[in-house]
């Protein structure tokens, strides 16, 4: 499997005796990033985490800002070099129609 291969899977890794799941969207263009994020989240049970990779500039500005207006919580947000890692935790509010 090649970079962009995997930069667009999903993965679950075990974490402190509990499930998070895992999605690279470095070089993913917006607002895809945010879209690919949100569906992810819909698939979530309220509480569980999604982290996400993501590049500095409009997707580390847009993502993070849009997972709150939606109801989620960021729990962590830090830069790893040129990229950043975000911890959003899927809230109990649904905007799916």
């Amino acid at each position: 499997m090649n970079r962009s291969e995997e930069s667009r899977g999903v993965q679950s890794r075990q974490r402190n005796g509990g499930t998070i799941h895992y999605m690279d969207l470095r070089g993913e263009i917006c607002p895809m990033n945010w879209v690919r994020t949100k569906l992810k989240l819909e698939e979530l049970d309220p509480g569980e985490p999604l982290e996400v990779l993501l590049d500095e500039g409009e997707p580390i500005q847009n993502v993070p800002r849009s997972a709150r207006s939606e109801g989620h919580r960021i729990l962590n947000l830090k830069r790893e070099g040129s990229y950043y890692r975000v911890l959003i935790e899927r809230g109990a509010l649904s905007h799916e129609a």
